[in-house]
C-alpha cells in the first residue's frame, strides 16, 4: 500500500494552500531544525530525529512529548538524509521534503541530488519550499501541474538527449543540451500541466508556483 511521508527540514518554508493541500495526511518526520515549522503547517511530526545542533530550547520543549531519536552530530549524513531514510524503512513510497531550499548552498545541492537518487530507488519523490518546487527527471518524463503563467526551468545535470518540453511559452521538441546549458531555464507555463521529457540524461526539473 502506498504510503507517504512529509520530511520537515530546516530551510526556507512559506506556508501555501498548495503546500498544505500537498502534504495532506501524510506521515509527517521532522529532521532537527526543521521541526520549526510545524507549528505553521499545522502538523504534528509522529517523530523528530537529527543531532539536534539547530533546535533551540524552546522548540525542544514545545515539542517535549514527540518521540525523538538522536544522533551524534559528527556523523556520516546530514539530518535531512537521516529522516529520508528512517521514512523508507517505516514503508514510503512517496516523499515530500518541505524546507528543502534555502541556507547553505551545499545542503539545497545535496538535497536536489538526493532527488535522483530517490527516483532510481523507485521513491516518487518532489522538493518544496512553498514557493519553489523541484522532481528529478530521470531518462523518462515529468508533468509539472502548476498554474499557468508559473516559471519553469529544467537544471541539466548531465547532458541532456531529446528533451521535449510542452505546454509552456518556449516549447522545445526533441533537442539535445550539454550540461550547463541555460538554454532551459526561465521558462513559462501556458497550459497545466506541462510535461517535459528526455530521451537520455538526468535532471532537476523546477516551477514557482503563481
Amino acid at each position: 500500500m502506498a504510503q507517504k511521508f512529509t520530511i520537515l527540514l530546516s530551510g526556507d518554508l512559506t506556508v501555501t494552500d498548495r503546500l498544505r493541500s500537498q502534504i495532506g495526511d501524510s506521515r509527517i518526520i521532522a529532521a532537527d531544525g526543521g521541526m520549526a515549522h510545524a507549528a505553521a503547517l499545522g502538523v504534528m511530526p509522529e517523530l523528530w530525529l537529527g543531532d539536534f545542533d539547530s533546535s533551540d530550547e524552546t522548540l525542544v520543549a514545545r515539542y517535549a512529548d514527540v518521540p525523538r531519536l538522536s544522533h551524534p552530530v559528527a556523523k556520516d549524513t546530514t539530518d535531512g538524509e537521516l529522516a529520508i531514510d528512517e521514512a523508507i524503512r517505516l514503508g514510503a513510497t512517496e516523499l515530500l521534503l518541505a524546507g528543502g531550499f534555502g541556507g547553505q548552498a551545499d545542503h539545497t545541492f545535496a538535497h536536489l541530488m538526493l532527488l535522483l537518487r530517490l527516483k532510481v530507488q523507485g521513491v516518487k519523490v518532489m522538493l518544496s519550499s512553498g514557493h519553489e518546487e523541484a522532481w528529478p527527471l530521470l531518462d523518462d518524463s515529468v508533468e509539472v501541474d502548476v498554474p499557468p503563467a508559473s516559471r519553469l526551468s529544467i537544471l541539466p545535470v548531465t547532458d541532456l538527449e531529446g528533451i521535449t518540453i510542452q505546454g509552456v511559452r518556449w516549447p522545445l521538441t526533441d533537442r539535445d543540451v550539454v550540461l550547463g546549458s541555460t538554454l532551459t531555464l526561465s521558462n513559462e507555463v501556458e497550459t497545466s500541466p506541462a510535461r517535459v521529457s528526455v530521451t537520455a540524461g538526468k535532471a532537476i526539473v523546477l516551477a514557482y508556483p503563481v
